[in-house]
């Protein structure tokens, strides 16, 4: 069963909520950078991490019938939404980047949820999923909405995104600070300190994955492209030892 909106709401209200908001937000920026003139899609309960991207040409929030909804940002400019999870009420290839957040742990089919994630994304997407991470004391944390419903490993979320025909391009890990209250303001230096020391101690896998595009490969002339680095760890290099992520995780087995 899903928490409700009203758990949600107040537990990103409390101090160790609020940390735990700046940490996730903090890794989401850092990943996509600017959504000036994009569409965005939170889905699940992803608005306390939506705030950086008012610049979106077009953003929603989707919140699940079983969770319930809240008027987000505010009643008179109302952006969320009741949905089906397995049945997104919009278009195909609407949304240029997606972020889902409380989305697939509690949910009776992740599978399904995902499917309609890659339905939604637009052909040059990308997606961000958030799970609760399974060996982290965060999962064991009942007062706190990452202690409920179904946690996962990395390889787990790993093949739950492959399954709904999308491909995982990084990753990366966060909140490493401790699920108590006392905790809350130590959240920057458990985050830096965590990432260097105990990276499998971290409470939340951030995944971002593609939809891919098959199409003949035009016959031309060689071109030199200017490649970027990736901001998370890139999957493919997650068992090559413990090479540190960019964006504070680890590329070792979690």
């Amino acid at each position: 069963m899903r928490r409700d909106v009203l758990d949600l709401r107040a537990f990103y209200a409390s101090p160790l909520g609020a940390a735990a908001r700046a940490m996730i937000s903090a890794k989401v920026e850092e990943a996509w950078g600017s959504v000036q003139g994009l569409d965005v899609l939170g889905l699940g309960y992803a608005t306390p991490f939506l705030g950086r991207a008012r610049g979106a040409r077009r953003i929603v929030a989707a919140m699940p019938a079983a969770q319930g909804v809240e008027a987000w940002p505010d009643p008179a400019r109302n952006l969320a939404c009741l949905t089906d999870e397995a049945s997104l009420p919009f278009p195909p290839a609407l949304f240029d980047r997606v972020l889902a957040v409380h989305a697939l742990e509690e949910s009776g089919d992740p599978l399904s949820v995902m499917h309609e994630v890659c339905r939604v994304l637009s052909p040059q997407g990308r997606a961000i999923v958030a799970v609760t991470a399974r060996h982290s004391l965060w999962a064991h944390a009942e007062s706190t909405p990452f202690g409920h419903g179904r946690p996962f490993t990395r390889r787990q979320l790993e093949t739950l995104i492959g399954d709904a025909e999308l491909e995982p391009t990084g990753w990366t890990r966060a909140l490493y600070l401790p699920p108590v209250r006392w905790a809350s303001g130590w959240a920057d230096g458990a985050e830096q300190l965590g990432a260097k020391l105990w990276p499998g101690f971290a409470g939340l896998i951030l995944m971002e994955a593609i939809k891919p595009v098959f199409a003949l490969r035009p016959q031309g002339k060689a071109a030199r492209a200017r490649v970027f680095a990736p901001v998370m760890a890139p999957v493919g290099q997650a068992n090559r030892g413990q090479a540190r992520s960019p964006l504070g995780g680890n590329a070792g087995s979690s």
